[in-house]
């Protein structure tokens, strides 16, 4: 190895000896406020003994069934979330009320593309008007003459 590997080497091993322990950051923790959720949970366990019985010239097993209660206790930690973690969970809620905002904003378009009337067109209403017109008026002069 040459000295540069060595050193760096060196340097690593220094900063392994020397962190601080997990236990060190769990004290700091409950110094600043962290309080350990105590849970206990209750677990039954039935057990089958079967003991040998003599009787008259045969072995007769009897069996007794028991059940212990055991309480288990055990500790939820909660660890609050670093500021990293916050942002991104905040930035991440803030990117999908966009997106439901984009696609809110596109479905009233369509609704409003969908639900305009479109205009009568004037001419042709006025070309059959005159052509009804023309019709009633021939057969009306037709009849009195």
């Amino acid at each position: 190895m040459s000295k540069k590997n060595m050193r760096i080497f060196n340097i690593i091993l220094l900063l392994t000896l020397f962190s601080c322990s997990s236990s060190y950051h769990y004290q700091k923790a409950l110094k600043k406020g962290l309080e350990p959720l105590i849970s206990s949970d209750t677990i039954r366990i039935s057990t089958i003994d079967s003991i040998p019985v003599i009787y008259r010239d045969s072995i007769i097993y009897e069996r007794f069934f028991s059940s212990k209660d055991t309480v288990i206790m055990y500790k939820n930690v909660y660890v609050p979330k670093t500021r990293l973690e916050i942002r991104t969970e905040y930035k991440t809620i803030r990117d999908t009320l966009r997106l439901i905002e984009r696609v809110e904003r596109v479905k009233a378009r369509q609704e409003g593309r969908t639900d305009r009337k479109s205009k009568p067109n004037w001419t042709i209403i006025i070309i059959f008007l005159l052509i009804i017109s023309g019709v009633i008026l021939y057969f009306s002069l037709r009849r009195t003459t």
